[in-house]
């Protein structure tokens, strides 16, 4: 199993066909580690044939869910402990903490992994690059975007989790041509800095983290508009995970996320576990290739999405994947009607004035009750702002819309996790 990784190894310019048998051989040899380095597929994989599976075969084999990192957490862990170097965690569906081990090879790969996607939105070797994400708290990801940006040959400036006016100094003075962060708070930085006159015009690219910017049709969605607005072509939408070790970044032609060539064999999965045309959603299932500490087979993210059909514009080879259009386990019934917290979340960006909002769901299985709390700017409220009639028109449903005040709002949102959670699951199963 390879131990270092190099740009120089990126084949992802390479057509589809030699890209599928560069996955072909390395999706053999990664099997063949799991079966011999890891006792969950020791033991998951022994009642099928030791044989190599290529990318048609891929599909014999069981998937694996985040239930079963969380139920059988040590038994993924493929190398000894004097072999990891570095542990995060991530929670499972029981809501049990799991462990995601790294080794020194696989940080090598998440730079890697990185570098190849800020080379693919088209950041230059000495560019500057803003990162407003922590790098602490066993957030995995701001680590992999630090040394990929040093991998690639660029300047990271690590100001994490900080203030508006500390991050319109850095830009007013570093004048970076890239940051990194997440879209709903760089849409409050654009905001802020066009308030104060500050010039932002150095930065060219935004690489978006965490939330969505497009929507299923690949258009901007409200948010990413938003952001357009102060930075016109800027935003390159990413999608990524602790478990898959892995990252989809657009490209110049920003119509999909590319993963590196070597790094990754997708699928995208209906209900029944069955593959689904290009084109048509479903859950996205990664196999991440070259992974020594913790190999997986077949995870299904719960994440909902869809590959993009036919060639990119820009010439590479792997496949393009669509935006994440929700989760599973957020997926909503109500009244009849089925769909995604996203679909108000779009509406609620879109709505000048609103400062901050997050979803509360409860109910039974049979139909789910929403309320929704919504923070204005000074002088406005959300009857004021038309924010109930406006969330009825785009869904079709009419849901309880309750002020908040910011500060309680911003709590309640950035006061959970790494990244801003708007969605509050209180339903009984």
């Amino acid at each position: 199993m390879k131990k270092t990784f190099d740009l120089s190894d990126d084949r992802s310019f390479s057509s589809g066909d030699e890209v599928r048998r560069l996955q072909d051989r390395l999706l053999a040899e990664h099997l063949r580690y799991c079966r011999s380095h890891s006792p969950f597929y020791r033991e998951r994989l022994g009642a099928f044939p030791d044989r190599d599976y290529d990318f048609d075969s891929l599909q014999e084999l069981p998937t694996t869910s985040k239930r079963d990192l969380a139920e059988h957490n040590e038994a993924f862990f493929a190398v000894p402990g004097n072999e990891i170097a570095d542990i995060c965690f991530t929670s499972g569906t029981t809501g049990t903490p799991c462990r995601i081990v790294y080794t020194a090879s696989d940080l090598d790969r998440l730079a890697y992994n990185d570098a190849c996607g800020y080379r693919a939105a088209g950041m230059r070797p000495g560019d500057k690059v803003l990162l407003t994400c922590t790098i602490d708290r066993c957030f995995i990801a701001g680590l992999a975007y630090y040394q990929g940006v040093v991998k690639f040959g660029a300047a990271a400036i690590r100001n994490g989790l900080n203030t508006l006016e500390s991050h319109a100094e850095v830009i007013s003075t570093l004048h970076p041509e890239n940051i990194v962060g997440v879209p709903s708070f760089l849409a409050k930085l654009g905001r802020y800095l066009a308030e104060a006159g500050i010039d932002g015009s150095c930065v060219k690219r935004l690489i978006c983290i965490g939330e969505p910017a497009r929507n299923r049709q690949m258009e901007l969605t409200p948010l990413g508009a938003k952001l357009e607005g102060f930075w016109p072509g800027a935003v390159h939408s990413t999608y990524a995970s602790s478990e898959i070790v892995t990252s989809f970044t657009e490209c110049s032609a920003r119509c999909g996320g590319h993963p590196p060539a070597d790094l990754a064999v997708v699928e995208i999965l209906d209900e029944a576990g069955n593959r689904v045309p290009d084109g048509e959603v479903g859950e996205v299932t990664v196999t991440p290739l070259q992974v020594t500490g913790m190999p997986l087979v077949r995870f299904r993210t719960g994440d909902v999405s869809f590959i993009i059909p036919g060639p990119c514009p820009c010439g590479r080879g792997t496949l393009r994947l669509g935006p994440v259009l929700g989760r599973k386990a957020q997926m909503l019934k109500v009244r009849g009607t089925t769909l995604f917290p996203g679909a108000f979340f779009n509406v609620l960006d879109g709505i000048p004035g609103v400062t901050e909002y997050f979803m509360e769901v409860s109910g039974t299985a049979l139909s789910d009750e929403i309320t929704i709390f919504v923070s204005c700017r000074e002088g406005k409220t959300p009857e004021s702002l038309g924010v109930a009639e406006k969330l009825y028109g785009r869904t079709r449903i009419h849901v309880p819309v309750v002020a908040v005040d910011p500060a309680a709002a911003r709590q309640r949102v950035f006061g959970v996790s790494r990244k801003p959670v708007r969605f509050f699951d209180l339903r009984k199963n």
